[in-house]
């Protein structure tokens, strides 16, 4: 391992874009699907894989919520958990934001609390075994409607002292955040937190709906922005973080190469940017691939990565005295290089 590489593993940082399902791997896939007699679509573990060349978003939400339909019950959801987390830590993860969708379980006839009591005890145990702490964010689907958001909302009301906040995800193409205003208003006034998925298919004018009617606290991805200058000025002004994930990107067609990526100038025109995995089981490539890959193809120095590092920090929803714990942290692993 070469000294970039261990300074990129090393550093102290959250990932804040992470969908719990996306980290579902076809070895445990596999393994679940045997557990539950679920028949899969591919034969083994290298033909799946090999289906994993996507033209677009829908491309890979299809496969996506193909592969969801193995997790059947607080067990598997745990592993699932528990999988990632492992992998984070060797990454040098030391907080995360994890987001799940409960609408692609309910829908099938699992429990709520099925999937939320079987994350919640691998980040109970993760914390436990690895130090990282953690926040749950619940998503709604945008290809399903509003009402049905409603009444996921309502479903996680019980248990709102386990969930932090509330987000938007799934096809962004036709679904803009305006469509969910009444239920972000309502999750506010529950005393959530929110963000959303804005800027990655869809136009700019999502980003601003995001912010001025969804009133988010960051936006995921968010690369569009760049598209509208005003708008740009607007995010750096504001300090209005943004969730990118580089090789989901290039994966999903948004980027060709990620040496065509605009991270880089969006963080050196001041926007608070961060480096997340998004769906790595199917985008090749966990917090540390996304950070060494950029560094390789937009040829970011130490300082670029310390700066993404105390963003993810900055941008999380941990406390203050947990935010200064952290930023010294990185300070100190910096001054030792």
């Amino acid at each position: 391992m070469n000294s970039i590489e261990n300074f990129i593993r090393g550093i102290p940082k959250a990932e804040l874009h992470l969908h719990i399902e996306g980290t579902l791997e076809p070895e445990l896939m596999f393994a679940l699907a045997h557990k539950h007699g679920v028949k899969l679509a591919h034969a083994s573990v290298e033909e799946l894989r090999a289906a994993y060349q996507f033209d677009d978003l829908q491309s890979f939400l299809d496969l996506y919520y193909a592969g969801a339909a193995v997790l059947r019950d607080e067990d598997d959801f745990h592993a699932l958990t528990l999988a990632y987390l492992r992998r984070a830590h060797a990454d040098g993860v030391v907080h995360v934001e994890i987001f799940f969708d409960p609408q692609t379980h309910t829908e099938r006839g699992i429990a709520f609390e099925t999937a939320l009591n079987g994350i919640r005890r691998a980040l109970a145990d993760g914390e436990r075994e690895f130090g990282i702490t953690h926040r749950l964010i619940l998503c709604f689907l945008r290809h399903l409607s509003a009402d049905d958001a409603m009444r996921t909302l309502e479903q996680a009301l019980p248990y709102k002292d386990m969930i932090a906040a509330v987000g938007l995800d799934s096809s962004e193409r036709g679904h803009p955040p305006s469509k969910f205003t009444a239920v972000f208003e309502r999750a506010r006034r529950e005393g959530f937190l929110s963000v959303a998925h804005a800027g990655e298919e869809g136009p700019p004018a999502y980003i601003y709906e995001a912010l001025d009617l969804l009133r988010v606290s960051r936006i995921d991805h968010g690369v569009r922005c760049e598209e509208d200058p005003v708008l740009v000025e607007r995010l750096a002004r504001e300090g209005m973080p943004l969730t990118v994930c580089p090789l989901s990107n290039v994966k999903l067609r948004v980027y060709q190469r990620i040496e065509d990526h605009n991270l880089k100038r969006l963080l050196d025109r001041g926007l608070r940017v961060t480096v997340n995995s998004d769906d790595p089981a199917y985008f090749g490539g966990y917090v540390a691939d996304n950070y060494l890959a950029l560094q390789r193809g937009l040829n970011l120095s130490r300082d670029d990565i310390a700066q993404l590092a105390r963003n993810s920090i900055d941008a999380s929803f941990i406390s203050a005295d947990a935010k200064r714990k952290w930023l010294g942290e990185i300070n100190c692993f910096v001054s030792a290089y």
